[in-house]
């Protein structure tokens, strides 16, 4: 199976693409990095996840919404039919109405979490803005539904093993196990320095070596290393993270309760979780 790494964004453009990272499991046990393909619209991404036959994918955006927004919202409390009512809406109408639902809640507390958000440190999937991961939920979740992805956090498991599987990644936690909370990229060139290319050359030493981590050691086809400590939005070192993860998921496939996949054995399945994550 095609194992892929996504780091995703809700708006590609020619200067800022979607970024997947592509690779398989080596004899050795760690996962090779093969191919990096680059998008700059959505029906290009969400064409070429159709046209492969088979993959398990990790993905950096998230796939529920927390559940104390969408019952006070009256929303759907299945997931199918909630991730259908948010993809009809208008991000206007989905903005006005999580304003809404922020500022009816005291400081400090404005955002709902997902449970998985504490264990990951990940931004509320209801934020609108830096970053905007609510218009990647509205803008990812349905297309990778419409390429015919099996969600394992959110559905049940299907009699066989389905062709496409999406996972929920987070680049931000594997970074942190592995440097802390040291700063490796950013998207203003003028921000840019020395020290956070030491910090990415650091993260590729750290993610080359095997038993500094839960997870396979990466293995880089040649060229994609100079790539990455270049790359100061650090798209491509972000969709290799997700690959890392991506392929120690499918090591737990079949060997943890539940839903398999390295996942809690009891998620939520509005919410979903993000691989890795621990409760």
């Amino acid at each position: 199976m095609l194992l892929l790494g996504c780091d995703f964004s809700s708006a590609p453009s020619r200067r800022k693409h979607i970024v997947i990272a592509t690779g398989r499991p080596t004899a050795a046990g760690a996962v090779r990095l093969d191919r990096v393909h680059r998008f700059s619209s959505l029906d290009d991404w969400s064409a070429w996840l159709l046209a492969q036959p088979a993959w398990l994918g990790g993905f950096d955006l998230p796939f529920g919404l927390p559940r104390e927004l969408v019952e006070t919202l009256h929303w759907p409390r299945g997931w199918p039919e909630l991730i259908a009512h948010y993809a009809a809406l208008e991000r206007a109408d989905i903005r006005a109405r999580f304003a809404a639902f922020c500022a009816a809640r005291p400081v400090g507390s404005k955002f709902a979490h997902r449970a998985t958000d504490g264990p990951a440190g990940s931004s509320p999937s209801m934020k609108w803005v830096n970053p905007p991961v609510a218009w990647m939920l509205h803008a990812g979740v349905p297309r990778l539904l419409a390429a015919g992805a099996h969600f394992p956090a959110h559905q049940r498991a299907p009699a066989a093993r389905p062709a496409r599987v999406a996972l929920e990644a987070y680049p931000g936690l594997l970074a942190r196990t592995l440097i802390g909370r040291v700063s490796y990229k950013s998207d203003d060139a003028t921000r840019d320095d020395e020290a956070r290319r030491r910090a990415r050359e650091r993260l590729l030493d750290a993610l080359a070596c095997v038993g500094s981590r839960p997870g396979p050691a990466l293995v880089l086809a040649p060229g994609l290393r100079e790539t990455m400590l270049a790359e100061r939005s650090a798209d491509t070192l972000d969709a290799a993270m997700c690959l890392v993860q991506a392929a120690w998921a499918l090591r737990h496939a079949d060997t943890t309760p539940g839903p398999g996949y390295g996942l809690p054995a009891h998620i939520d399945p509005l919410e979903g979780w993000i691989v890795g994550a621990q409760p």
